[in-house]
């Protein structure tokens, strides 16, 4: 009777949450760098208003870009929802540059506060710097669809002509979704235009400008948006607003999936694995060096890597590695640092600063791994060429008491314990026999010359 009185509680809950769902404005917050992290958030912050039957999501944004894939899983993620998005650049003073102006055009409603700005969207290519921005003539506001913008500085390359036209014809086919400025978009990217939140109300860049979230729900009452493939009516007001923050997954991907920290763990994983190689049965740097190379790895596979980055650092680790086991001098050690610097500053392919590698880092810890491959490798030198003190084999060379003796064989005393033995038939119980080597348990000996003869009675 219990057991139905909690089903039936937490069902009648459930129902009231979806109910309450119908009359909710969702709240994501879209905050910092665009990377893996703040995709993840936004997809499962978009899955969960739609399992909520929530009538809006508000997705605040403030963010100066970042990585082209997670921008697009992004806009995906928008462009597939049910429930309709306003994105809504604020608090006062907030952006949406770069990542942040393509999310903007790709959603339903787009939304600005006071003091606010947007553009900048023109892809960098590595290690250049955009092209040059329009310069308006002294005092006068660029028209609509950038007329009076001045003409941008022309690719460098081939490839970075390719990744502006890429640009251009996204962010165009986002305004011709959306009904909004597609030229002035295509200045944004080409030569990185920017507007405040009143130039992109006055140019249709944007559909409204709100002081605050009630504010922007009372403004955005009875739009019609197009979601899918139908069109629907937004009623907004006084929608009860349900803040979703990032939870322990968001902020703990957030911090492994800085390609630095990245590149750490891997080099502490394949060292901890290293030493559980040399020391069998130490378990804790085995276990450590296990967690994080699997950290490393997830990590890194949700940045946009390179094939021949992601070649050169596991040649570098492999060359590193086998200066430990066959040492060659340091040829293989050297060569290996210089793979693993080389593979890790091409690593990421981005354009996006904070998501690039830093190269002291990258040094130091070429300089360290290199370090700590010679030592390994002297130790592991040393201990070659140590006598061995235990086992079968430390028995060679030292003298046996022999127990008893027929023929060819018999039972000798050694180390403490009783061996059976093979050897010359001139031996006899309390002679002394040096054990010359070890089949097994079986040890093969001989008379001991130095040993004194045995006593005679008189």
């Amino acid at each position: 009777m219990a057991l139905v009185t909690v089903a039936l509680a937490a069902t009648a809950a459930n129902a009231q949450q979806v109910g309450d769902g119908r009359q909710t404005a969702v709240v994501l917050s879209l905050d910092g760098i665009v990377g893996p992290a703040t995709a993840d958030y936004l997809i499962r912050g978009l899955a969960a208003a739609r399992e909520q039957e929530a009538t809006v999501v508000v997705l605040r944004i403030d963010t100066p870009g970042g990585l082209d894939a997670s921008m697009r899983d992004i806009i995906h993620a928008i462009l597939a929802s049910p429930v309709p998005v306003i994105a809504y650049v604020a608090p006062n003073g907030s952006r949406a540059a770069s990542a942040g102006t393509y999310i903007l055009y790709a959603s339903h409603v787009a939304a600005m506060a006071p003091a606010t700005n947007l553009g900048a969207a023109t892809p960098i290519s590595l290690g250049g710097s955009p092209s040059r921005p329009a310069e308006p003539a002294s005092g006068k506001k660029p028209a609509p669809g950038g007329e009076d913008a001045a003409p941008p500085s022309p690719p460098k390359d081939a490839g970075e002509s390719k990744a502006i036209n890429d640009a251009v014809a996204y962010i165009r086919s986002l305004a011709a979704l959306r009904g909004r400025n597609a030229d002035w978009a295509e200045q944004a990217v080409r030569s990185a235009a920017s507007l405040s939140a009143g130039e992109a109300r006055a140019q249709n860049v944007i559909d409204l400008i709100a002081d605050d979230l009630p504010d922007l729900l009372a403004k955005a009452e009875g739009r019609s948006v197009k979601v899918g493939n139908n069109e629907v009516v937004l009623h907004t007001k006084g929608l009860r607003l349900l803040e979703r923050e990032p939870d322990w997954r968001t902020r703990l991907l957030a911090v492994i999936t800085n390609p630095n920290l990245a590149l750490m763990l891997l080099m502490v994983g394949v060292y901890g694995l290293i030493f559980e190689f040399m020391s069998p049965g130490s378990l804790f740097p085995g276990i450590l060096g296990a967690i994080c190379l699997l950290i490393g790895l997830y990590a890194l596979s949700a940045l946009p890597l390179t094939y021949a980055g992601v070649a050169l650092v596991l040649l570098g680790s492999a060359l590193m590695v086998a200066e430990i086991f066959t040492p060659s001098v340091g040829i293989l050690g050297v060569g290996g640092a210089i793979s693993f610097v080389l593979g890790a500053l091409l690593l990421v392919d981005t354009d996006t600063p904070a998501y690039e590698v830093s190269l002291p880092l990258v040094a130091g810890v070429a300089v360290a791994s290199l370090g700590m491959t010679f030592l390994i490798g002297r130790l592991a030198l040393r201990s070659r060429r140590a006598p061995i003190v235990s086992g079968v084999e430390a028995l060679i060379g030292q003298r046996a008491k022999v127990l008893s003796w027929t023929g060819a064989q018999g039972y000798v005393a050694a180390a403490g314990e009783r061996w059976r033995a093979t050897g010359p038939t001139g031996l006899a119980a309390g002679d002394t026999a040096v054990i010359e080597s070890a089949q097994g348990v079986t040890l093969r000996v001989r008379a001991d010359a130095g040993a004194p003869p045995p006593r005679t009675p008189a």
